[in-house]
């Protein structure tokens, strides 16, 4: 089985992008690989933070991999949190404190519109690919579920009548924004017949 490094630690995106991906390519993380580091994401767009992590792996391994940076935008507070989501609330990345702050700030807010977009940096023989996803959906008044990761629990999709996090991963995939971005990943590696597999 072809096997692919994805410049990140976070055990449900690999979940996600496996799912997604299926099981013609394996998806490792950094500690799967015995890589131990925290790449900084120290830019002001997905884009850019999604290329920092990626260049950062390749240029320590060698080996084709791909990152992802996913960004929560909130129309009535003009894109907020994106680039910044998982830190909205401090350095502490608590997912609970980042939705009370957004459910704080939205107090009173009648436009409830919110996207989320994923942004996946793929190097492939030392060449960059992008490739984008998004979800478009609305904020709820209050957290509802269990599963998933993230601001989850206060995210409707469009079409939907649940909160990711009241969803099972195979639902979830159906409007995933992450899902949508592994597509186009998945079909550009398809299309390309000379990449060479990743070693562990």
């Amino acid at each position: 089985m072809n096997r692919l490094l994805f410049a990140t630690n976070n055990q449900h995106k690999v979940d996600e992008i496996q799912n997604a991906i299926g099981r013609s390519i394996e998806v490792i993380s950094l500690r799967q690989a015995g890589i131990d580091i925290d790449i900084p994401e120290p830019h002001d767009t997905l884009e850019a933070n999604a290329s920092e992590k990626s260049a950062t792996i390749y240029r320590l391994t060698g080996m084709n991999c791909f990152s992802e940076d996913t960004g929560l935008e909130v129309a009535a507070l003009q894109g907020e949190p994106g680039v910044h989501s998982a830190r909205y609330a401090g350095e502490g990345r608590s997912f609970g404190k980042n939705i009370e702050k957004l459910l704080h700030n939205l107090e009173g807010c009648r436009d409830r519109r919110a996207r989320f977009r994923t942004v996946i940096s793929l190097i492939l023989e030392g060449k960059e690919y992008l490739f984008e996803g998004i979800c478009e959906g609305s904020i709820l008044d209050k957290p509802a579920g269990d599963k998933g990761f993230g601001y989850d629990p206060v995210f409707v999709p469009f079409g939907a009548g649940r909160s990711f996090a009241e969803m099972t991963l195979a639902e979830k995939a159906s409007y995933s924004h992450r899902r949508k971005a592994a597509d186009q990943l998945v079909a550009f590696l398809r299309s390309q017949s000379t990449h060479q597999p990743l070693q562990s």
